[in-house]
């Protein structure tokens, strides 16, 4: 089969750096699927593991955790799936990726598809809806409604991948004051697309912006990029006996200190950490798919889908990941077919 993997962790300008490949078909067994993968989506973890994680001597690292496909065999202990249904997923990141034509992965952590949406347009959702939803209503305790809240939620980096489906999330399904951070014209012009209700720039002092429109501090915090550059603000800002979650890599520590005199809980959001330590409740997103599915094909949440890069190929995804890594992109980038 088709793929496209790294040897060596080398930076995106290598030619070796991702390689258009032939692998062995794999073999299903136990509850996992074979996926034929139609369409993926990249995410600032691919380009984190391509120049991060070592791969064996002789051996070829496969990225890729968001793709959408159809079933072509199931295990003999599956149960949830047959052949030719169309399912999206994020994968297990201790696993080979989605950058190939065919991929096993567990069912449950699969789910189906959407019925209104192309294979192109789900792919773009599965890692970013499950990393959303988990730190929304999991970490952060928010509960769906609309009940009246005076609680506020602001998310840092607004704009991107993690950020386009938390903004809908929490505006469509909690009545949570929703305040975005994005510095360029078109960016906050998504972010108000996506459903804030306000936009402030992350560029410019936070206590400062949130005067602007209207407001002290807020209740909830979301931080999805440059959480070390901003955290000593956040703390700042976060009202007493708030609560912050963040999903990035920090480059340098984070003096927790600073949030004990206001009592803020602080929240840690991974989406691999189910299928990484197999927990009983692992087939919770199996559900949560399934739950997001069925708000896509009632016109609640949208496909945050910016650029379509083309076939999947070696070529096409060393642009994505260039332009991930310029810290530029908006929304998610997708390749669909080999």
């Amino acid at each position: 089969m088709k793929a496209i993997a790294y040897q060596k962790n080398l930076p995106i300008t290598d030619p070796a750096s991702l390689q258009d490949i032939q692998l062995p078909e794999p073999v299903v067994t136990g509850s996992d699927l074979l996926v034929e993968v139609k369409a993926i989506s990249v995410n600032p973890v691919d380009y984190k593991i391509r120049v991060g994680r070592p791969v064996g001597e002789g051996q070829w690292g496969v990225l890729g955790w968001d793709a959408a496909g159809i079933v072509r065999a199931a295990g003999p202990d599956a149960v949830l799936f047959k052949p030719g249904d169309r399912v999206w997923y994020a994968g297990d990141i201790a696993r080979p990726g989605s950058n190939a034509e065919l991929q096993l992965v567990d069912e449950r952590i699969v789910g189906h598809m959407p019925e209104r949406l192309g294979f192109a347009e789900a792919a773009a959702l599965p890692l970013t809806a499950i990393t959303a939803w988990e730190l929304l209503f999991d970490r952060l305790g928010v509960v769906p409604g609309k009940s009246p809240s005076q609680q506020s939620l602001l998310i840092v980096g607004a704009a991107g991948g993690v950020g386009s489906i938390l903004t809908q999330l929490a505006r469509r399904l909690t009545s949570l004051n929703v305040i975005g951070t994005a510095s360029r014209p078109e960016t906050q012009a998504w972010v108000r697309e996506l459903g804030a209700h306000h936009v402030i720039d992350h560029q410019r002092p936070f206590a400062e912006e949130l005067q602007r429109i209207g407001l002290k501090n807020v209740t909830m915090v979301a931080s999805l990029n440059h959480s070390d550059d901003h955290f000593a603000q956040i703390a700042d800002i976060i009202a007493p006996q708030g609560r912050f979650a963040l999903i990035d890599d920090p480059k340098s520590p984070l003096d927790i200190m600073k949030l004990k005199a206001k009592s803020i809980s602080l929240h840690w959001e991974l989406m691999f950490t189910r299928s990484l330590f197999k927990t009983e409740d692992m087939i919770t997103q199996h559900r949560l798919l399934d739950e997001v599915a069925a708000l896509v094909d009632a016109g609640v949440i949208q496909t945050t889908v910016a650029e379509h890069f083309g076939t999947i190929n070696a070529t096409n995804l060393k642009r994505a990941h260039t332009m991930l890594e310029s810290g530029k992109a908006r929304g998610k980038i997708v390749l669909e077919g080999f």
